[in-house]
């Protein structure tokens, strides 16, 4: 992992971004998310993207299969204004490249924005079957705060929801 590092994501990323959001659209739960994004969504997702709700990219210039390995990015918890001090993150890592810390390195960074960022509370929605992501999250300093029973249904089946929270 020694030549992954990261960065912000820019428009151009959009393809790269879109490729491994998609697989997990297609073939796994870790998002609920039922059809793939177009090239179009992924390039407007980016574009409303700015400031503390930035994408960070993990990139690897050696890697000949793309040099974005993984990406995570900060979104609002909720609408409401009581709300505003809590945001959520997400993290994608490509498959060929996960358990190399690159999962770790996104968590922590999105930590450190949401911290400078003046954020209170940082939250993950995950599925409560995704033991892998539980344990980047709990590794990152997050507690498992509650589970949504039944609240997404994909490929079939019901899927739980664990709610982690890391105070800031």
């Amino acid at each position: 992992m020694g030549t992954v590092s990261l960065r912000l994501a820019t428009v151009a990323d959009a393809e790269q971004i879109r490729a491994i959001y998609n697989r997990e659209v297609l073939h796994t739960v870790a998002t609920f998310d039922l059809v793939p994004r177009t090239l179009e969504e992924q390039q407007q997702w980016l574009s409303e993207r700015t400031g503390a709700f930035a994408t960070l990219l993990a990139v690897d210039p050696t890697d000949p299969a793309g040099d974005v390995v993984g990406f995570g990015a900060l979104s609002p918890y909720k609408e409401r204004p009581a709300y505003r001090t809590s945001v959520e993150d997400s993290v994608y890592v490509r498959r060929d490249r996960a358990g190399e810390g690159i999962g770790t390195m996104l968590v922590s960074e999105l930590a450190r924005v949401a911290v400078a960022s003046g954020f209170h509370a940082l939250f993950a929605r995950i599925n409560a079957a995704g033991e892998v992501s539980i344990a980047l999250h709990r590794r990152c300093g997050f507690e498992l705060v509650g589970i949504e029973r039944e609240v997404g249904r994909k490929f079939g089946r019901w899927h739980d929801v664990a709610i982690m929270e890391r105070l800031l």
